[in-house]
Protein backbone atom coordinates (compact mmCIF):
# COMPACT_ATOMS: atom_id res chain seq x y z
CA UNK A 1 0.00 0.00 0.00
CA UNK A 2 0.85 3.45 -0.72
CA UNK A 3 2.80 4.71 2.41
CA UNK A 4 0.75 8.51 2.14
CA UNK A 5 -2.45 6.77 2.63
CA UNK A 6 -2.54 7.12 5.76
CA UNK A 7 -5.30 5.40 8.90
CA UNK A 8 -8.43 7.81 8.88
CA UNK A 9 -10.99 6.11 11.46
CA UNK A 10 -11.36 5.91 15.18
CA UNK A 11 -9.32 9.58 15.53
CA UNK A 12 -10.27 12.88 17.80
CA UNK A 13 -10.74 14.84 15.98
CA UNK A 14 -12.37 12.59 13.01
CA UNK A 15 -10.51 13.08 9.68
CA UNK A 16 -11.99 15.41 7.56
CA UNK A 17 -13.24 16.00 3.91
CA UNK A 18 -9.34 16.98 2.75
CA UNK A 19 -7.65 14.11 4.69
CA UNK A 20 -10.34 12.12 2.91
CA UNK A 21 -9.88 13.38 -0.60
CA UNK A 22 -6.16 13.15 0.02
CA UNK A 23 -5.96 9.46 0.44
CA UNK A 24 -8.36 9.02 -2.75
CA UNK A 25 -6.16 11.00 -4.93
CA UNK A 26 -3.05 9.00 -3.53
CA UNK A 27 -5.16 5.48 -3.76
CA UNK A 28 -6.38 6.58 -7.43
CA UNK A 29 -2.76 7.59 -8.19
CA UNK A 30 -1.52 4.63 -7.08
CA UNK A 31 -3.96 2.02 -9.13
CA UNK A 32 -4.03 4.64 -12.06
CA UNK A 33 0.05 3.94 -12.19
CA UNK A 34 0.64 7.82 -12.83
CA UNK A 35 1.13 10.69 -10.74
CA UNK A 36 -0.04 12.89 -13.23
CA UNK A 37 -3.06 12.06 -15.99
CA UNK A 38 -2.96 13.25 -19.29
CA UNK A 39 -5.88 15.87 -20.49
CA UNK A 40 -7.52 13.11 -21.95
CA UNK A 41 -8.07 11.08 -18.33
CA UNK A 42 -8.17 14.52 -16.03
CA UNK A 43 -11.96 14.22 -16.24
CA UNK A 44 -12.40 10.46 -15.05
CA UNK A 45 -9.33 10.53 -12.91
CA UNK A 46 -11.20 13.81 -10.86
CA UNK A 47 -14.56 12.00 -10.97
CA UNK A 48 -12.93 8.75 -9.29
CA UNK A 49 -11.14 10.70 -6.40
CA UNK A 50 -14.59 12.19 -6.08
CA UNK A 51 -16.11 8.74 -6.12
CA UNK A 52 -13.76 7.07 -3.43
CA UNK A 53 -13.77 10.13 -1.33
CA UNK A 54 -18.07 10.00 -0.65
CA UNK A 55 -17.76 6.39 -0.67
CA UNK A 56 -14.36 6.35 1.94
CA UNK A 57 -16.75 9.28 4.17
CA UNK A 58 -19.78 6.19 3.84
CA UNK A 59 -17.30 4.22 5.53
CA UNK A 60 -16.05 5.88 8.00
CA UNK A 61 -19.64 7.46 9.02
CA UNK A 62 -21.20 3.69 9.39
CA UNK A 63 -18.06 2.16 11.13
CA UNK A 64 -18.33 1.07 14.56
CA UNK A 65 -15.89 0.45 17.31
CA UNK A 66 -15.85 0.38 21.14
CA UNK A 67 -11.76 1.33 21.26
CA UNK A 68 -11.16 4.73 22.43
CA UNK A 69 -10.32 7.47 19.98
CA UNK A 70 -6.47 8.07 19.13
CA UNK A 71 -5.00 11.35 19.91
CA UNK A 72 -4.04 12.51 16.79
CA UNK A 73 -0.69 14.48 18.24
CA UNK A 74 0.36 11.13 19.71
CA UNK A 75 -0.36 8.52 17.03
CA UNK A 76 2.46 11.06 14.96
CA UNK A 77 4.95 11.44 17.68
CA UNK A 78 5.04 7.84 17.67
CA UNK A 79 5.12 7.45 14.03
CA UNK A 80 8.63 10.30 14.14
CA UNK A 81 9.81 7.68 16.83
CA UNK A 82 9.26 4.54 14.54
CA UNK A 83 10.94 6.53 11.95
CA UNK A 84 14.08 7.15 13.89
CA UNK A 85 14.64 3.61 14.85
CA UNK A 86 14.56 2.34 10.99
CA UNK A 87 15.92 5.31 9.41
CA UNK A 88 18.52 6.55 12.23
Amino acid sequence: MCRNIKTLFNFEPPANDDEIRASAHQFVRKISGTTKPSRQNQEIFDRSVDEISDIVRGLLDSLVTTAAPKDRLVEAEKAKLRATQRFG
